[in-house]
């Protein structure tokens, strides 16, 4: 049971991060604009930004996938959505009004709400869940 519950972590993880490193990757450009609507980082690095972390999510779902280096994957998943969580929380508290959050890059645009730090807030204990689990996985 324990197996099939860490795969089943495994699998959604690296589905989310896969799906959402494509959505990004597709429009770069476009995902770089959103970047800028948070107003954190310098213009000069937002196309560079966008791609990295597109190309972090998309390594992070493939080493997921593929089972290789579960344990980093997993704490690189848990690290991710920690920060994800953060930007919401102070995006929210700064009363920025995102009309997208860019978790999907340009093509399934949904606002930056309390929702969005909710369901980041998911993520985060489901992947502290899978790292820990990944500590007594072989």
């Amino acid at each position: 049971m324990k197996r099939m519950i860490f795969l089943i972590l495994r699998l959604f993880i690296a589905a989310i991060f896969i799906t959402t490193a494509i959505g990004k990757l597709l429009d770069n450009r476009g995902f770089s604009v959103v970047l800028e609507t948070y107003q954190l980082f310098p213009s000069s690095i937002l196309l560079p930004l966008g791609l990295a972390v597109s190309l972090f999510e998309l390594v992070l779902g493939w080493l997921l996938v593929t089972g290789q280096r579960l344990r980093l994957a997993a704490l690189g998943a848990l690290i991710s959505y920690i920060g994800y969580l953060a930007i919401a929380v102070i995006t929210n508290l700064r009363g920025l009004a995102l009309t997208n959050c860019g978790c999907f890059g340009v093509f399934l645009a949904r606002p930056m709400t309390w929702w969005t730090v909710l369901e980041d807030t998911i993520l985060v204990a489901v992947c502290f869940v899978f790292w820990r689990m990944s500590s007594s996985h072989r």
